[in-house]
């Protein structure tokens, strides 16, 4: 074995047993180049008892216990933000093989897997930077990780009722939004939770984050771009007494009354891009800009 080839982390998506053969088709590329591999031991258990894969030579870690050069994360952009709050601040650089529908984040076609680790071996390949937002509370400890490479969004609970969220912005107060929500986002999360709720798109390394409400009381609200060197302090109120914050999808329950300060993270993420990857055409294809929709699903008169 080459000392040099790199060591792979794989993390996966456990609700997609009909892609079997996109996981195969990974393992036996990685062994044809003699890398070292370890699996996440959920993944592992599902590829090895759920879909009756043969898996040989591979190590299985828990948690962060792993060692690698890249993680690639087998699944879409849900699976992908999992794969980067494991990585958390070690700079391993992500490599996201598509199995879901959009895939923003996860943009490897599981038929060009073969090309991409050649890529990955022979080092023919660039490495993007994004934001990441820390979320901290004054009372109150985080079950998960505190980081959202997309975004974090105060939600209120199951019931009919608003919530106002008191927003202030480097010491100085904003609004109390009166919404059912608010979304705190990156770029990268920008074409994410924030786009359905009204957000404009935000490219990658323009260094601002952006506050979007969720079904706000108020037409006049709009969504606000900021610099990423602001400290956001946002303060809950709500019948229920208790809201819920959702970073990057991991849903949290806070109380009412306790602060909750946003800042960029001290570290940023590492995505693996192909020297032939384009954020604008990849924008244009995902949001099928261009395209006329007459030709989607026949002509209806």
């Amino acid at each position: 074995m080459n000392n040099d080839t790199p060591r792979f982390a794989i993390f996966g998506n456990t609700y997609q047993a009909k892609k079997s053969a996109s996981i195969r088709n990974l393992l036996t590329t990685l062994n044809r180049y003699g890398a070292p591999v370890a699996i996440d031991r959920e993944y592992y258990t599902f590829l090895t008892h759920t879909l009756h894969l043969l898996i040989e030579h591979v190590e299985v870690f828990d948690d962060d216990r792993f060692d690698a050069d890249f993680a690639i994360s087998m699944g879409g952009d849900g699976t992908f933000l999992r794969t980067a709050a494991r990585v958390g601040n070690r700079s391993i650089p992500l490599v996201g093989i598509n199995m879901g529908r959009l895939g923003f984040l996860a943009d490897v076609n599981p038929c060009d897997v073969e090309g991409c680790i050649h890529s990955l071996v022979k080092g023919n390949y660039e490495i993007e930077t994004r934001e990441v937002i820390e979320v901290k509370t004054d009372g109150e400890t985080f079950k998960e990780s505190p980081y959202a490479l997309n975004d974090v969004a105060i939600l209120k609970r199951d019931d009919a009722s608003m919530i106002s969220i008191r927003t202030v912005i480097n010491g100085h107060y904003l609004t109390t939004y009166e919404a059912d929500g608010l979304i705190v986002s990156t770029p990268t999360g920008s074409t994410a939770y924030s786009l359905s709720n009204g957000g404009p798109i935000m490219v990658p390394g323009t260094h601002v984050f952006l506050l979007t409400a969720v079904a706000p009381h108020s037409l006049n609200v709009r969504p606000i771009v900021i610099g990423h060197d602001a400290e956001i302090e946002l303060k809950v109120s709500c019948r229920s007494k208790h809201f819920l914050v959702a970073i990057d999808g991991r849903s949290e329950h806070c109380r009412e009354g306790v602060t909750l300060t946003l800042r960029r993270a001290p570290f940023d993420v590492n995505i693996v891009k192909s020297h032939t990857d384009n954020y604008f055409r990849t924008l244009r294809n995902k949001m099928m800009w261009g395209n006329d929709l007459r030709d989607l699903g026949g002509n209806n008169g």
